[in-house]
């Protein structure tokens, strides 16, 4: 029989489940960190045309709205989201490491294709599993999701200092480490209760497709988060052309994420309703892609970077937060996929256009994300008093 010592006390379980959590999102995010920045990097190097880049670049969106939803209501249904986090990064590593093998655009296109199928179900799950956690310890969503904003940063700026020492086309292999840090991480995750149904909630998962309000939410987060991509596909690309180096590119990236971080510490502070949270980030969205546009000495293209606290970390925060409020903690991977798939939908349709859109407008591409921001700002400014009125879900821890 343990002493008392040894038995795991309430505090203890919090405390373990929190620094697990912490570090798998460290881990994940230091694989996105590497790739978002860097990836058409190295399809470039290798001689893949902007056309290409567009087309491979928009697959993680498309599996988002195509397979993803699939992969979590599965999860959820089997009660196995841990071990879906855990088999997910797997293939990731090893998908990755296929994609560095091969350099003509259709197979990579397939192969990378593939990867995708099992890395994008990744970050829903596992805001899934810390939804759960945030609902069944009272923790808050930000403390915990900052971890992985602060290991993006790092990716992001060790891998900018090796563009300048080794070859771009070695940069896939850096995105292989770090996928293999995340499968060592993912064996740490701790067990979480599951929550199971009560009879009051045994309500169909349609209902949650039939909310007017959870739609209001996804529709905005995948304006506003869609507005990302000319900025996640060519930035890396155009600010090497106007002779920025890797290391102040993987700066300027690092100084968004270190505002996206400030923003995730202090959102426990916040007293604004989650809607207004969203509704700054679009119209600071709107602000940044027009100076971004406009081609700006370094020094403003600082300022607008550090914008990223709120285009990305402010919206980020205010959708979660309204997604604990809304949807039942039953079918909380669910409603991460079904987000998830509205980002995907948008996503691959924004990503494959701006291919096309920036090789024949270069920098003014911007503009159309400014639109994107704008009109996902107004969709949650519209339905603010029926989110405010009308919150769903008991659990809402944070």
């Amino acid at each position: 029989m343990q002493s008392e010592s040894q038995i795991p006390t309430p505090a203890t379980v919090k405390r373990r489940f929190a620094m697990s959590l912490a570090l798998f999102y460290a881990a994940v995010f230091a694989v996105a960190g590497t790739h978002l920045p860097f990836f058409p990097v190295w399809l470039k190097a290798i001689g893949i045309d902007a056309g290409w880049i567009g087309l491979i670049n928009a697959l993680p969106a498309i599996t988002r709205f195509t397979t993803l939803p699939q992969v979590t209501a599965f999860a959820e249904k089997r009660q196995a989201i841990r071990a879906a986090l855990m088999v997910s990064v797997l293939a990731t590593a090893l998908g990755f490491a296929a994609v560095g093998l091969q350099h003509q655009p259709l197979a990579l296109f397939l192969i990378y294709a593939l990867t995708c199928v099992m890395w994008t179900p990744t970050t829903p799950l596992t805001d899934a599993y810390a939804l759960r956690g945030v609902a069944r310890y009272g923790l808050d969503y930000g403390p915990l999701r900052l971890w992985g904003s602060a290991a993006f940063a790092a990716g992001s700026l060790a891998c900018g200092a090796l563009v300048d020492i080794i070859a771009a086309r070695d940069l896939i292999w850096v995105i292989v480490a770090w996928a293999v840090v995340a499968v060592a991480a993912g064996l740490l995750l701790q067990p979480l209760d599951d929550i199971r149904r009560r009879p009051t909630e045994a309500q169909p998962s349609q209902a949650l497709l039939r909310d007017g309000g959870f739609w209001a939410v996804i529709a905005s987060a995948a304006l506003i988060q869609g507005s990302h991509v000319a900025y996640y596909t060519f930035s890396a690309i155009n600010w090497q052309q106007h002779g920025i180096s890797g290391l102040t590119i993987a700066g300027l990236w690092t100084l968004g994420v270190i505002a996206e971080i400030v923003v995730f510490a202090l959102s426990p502070r916040f007293s604004l309703h989650p809607s207004s949270l969203m509704a700054i980030g679009g119209v600071s969205a709107v602000l940044r892609w027009i100076v971004t546009a406009n081609e700006p000495p370094l020094a403003l293209l600082v300022v607008a970077q550090l914008g990223h606290g709120l285009t990305f970390g402010m919206t980020m925060v205010g959708t979660m937060s309204l997604l604990v409020q809304r949807v039942p903690p039953h079918q909380i991977a669910r409603g991460q996929g079904y987000y998830a798939a509205c980002n995907g939908l948008l996503g691959a349709t924004t990503s494959i256009a701006s291919g096309a859109i920036y090789a024949r407008i270069g920098d003014s591409l911007y503009y159309v994300m400014a639109a994107m921001a704008a009109l996902g700002a107004l969709v949650i400014w519209s339905a603010r008093h029926r989110l405010i009125a009308q919150p769903q879900s008991e659990a809402s821890g944070g």
